[in-house]
């Protein structure tokens, strides 16, 4: 499977800062990346430093100095990556409540509504039926630091909001479950995604509860707890706004039908 993805961010730094950026395709074995990313500031390159995390996640830090800074990332990305097995580790973090996704306030609610069978391989596609009927889709309705607590409230939000009600609650019961920020072909609005792995047998498989796009044609990103670990931009210390943002992900050929019955990893 063939996929080209790109993101291009124009940001107005006021004052000298620290940022990361978290947009390069995660490095995983069996996946091709022919890649480019290029950061100029005021029209002249400025280099910047990667740093490798857990599950091939890749974040480019940069010392920037106040001026209007353009980021340019694109890639053609080649195979698809093994499903990915659940490890120890990971049975012990992502069962954890976390920043946006407070599992800890939905014990109750949690297994009153789904019942608490955290061995049920089906569980989790009901849980990601259930987001999908109860939230509305609706851009704007959310703030960035709203949690998961704040979307069942609300019954509103966008991909990120429908990802950490569905972790929240399967770490309520037990499951393993954490957040993937992605390259989605297909998706409308075209944006950065987000989707959710949650272990079934053993094995990360992928939901997205938003339904926007079909799972077998995305390409990860970064992978973990919660927003807190897949921001595409973090600003330390400066002054910043982003002035403009585009996303683009396209599939060689027609896009693929998600069977939503069937279990899927992300290639």
């Amino acid at each position: 499977m063939k996929r080209e993805v790109s993101a291009n961010l124009d940001v107005r730094v006021h004052a000298t800062s620290v940022l990361e950026f978290q947009i390069a395709v995660a490095r995983q074995d069996r996946v091709e990346l022919d890649e480019r990313i290029d950061f100029q500031l005021d029209g002249r390159g400025i280099a910047a430093r990667e740093v490798i995390g857990p599950h091939g996640n890749r974040i480019h830090v940069l010392d920037c100095p106040a001026g209007y800074l353009q980021v340019r990332y694109s890639a053609t990305v080649l195979g698809a990556a093994r499903p990915e097995p659940v490890s120890d580790h990971d049975r012990v973090v992502y069962v954890r409540p976390s920043r946006y996704a407070e599992s800890d306030k939905l014990f109750g609610f949690a297994a009153t509504e789904f019942g608490y069978k955290p061995s049920d391989p089906e569980l989790p596609a009901r849980v990601s039926a259930w987001v999908g009927r109860r939230i509305s889709y609706l851009p704007g309705s959310s703030a960035p630091i709203d949690g998961a607590v704040e979307t069942l409230l609300s019954s509103a939000g966008v991909c990120r909001d429908f990802s950490h009600l569905m972790v929240a609650l399967l770490r309520a019961v037990a499951v393993p479950a954490r957040v993937v920020a992605v390259y989605a072909p297909g998706c409308v609005p075209m944006d950065f995604h987000s989707v959710v792995e949650a272990c079934v047998d053993s094995t990360w498989q992928v939901f997205d509860p938003t339904r926007l796009a079909p799972r077998s044609s995305l390409v990860r990103i970064a992978t973990g707890r919660d927003a807190s670990d897949l921001a595409f931009l973090v600003n330390h210390g400066g002054d910043i706004t982003m002035t403009g943002l585009w996303v683009n992900a396209f599939i060689q050929g027609p896009l693929p039908h998600d069977d939503i019955t069937r279990p899927t990893s992300i290639g």
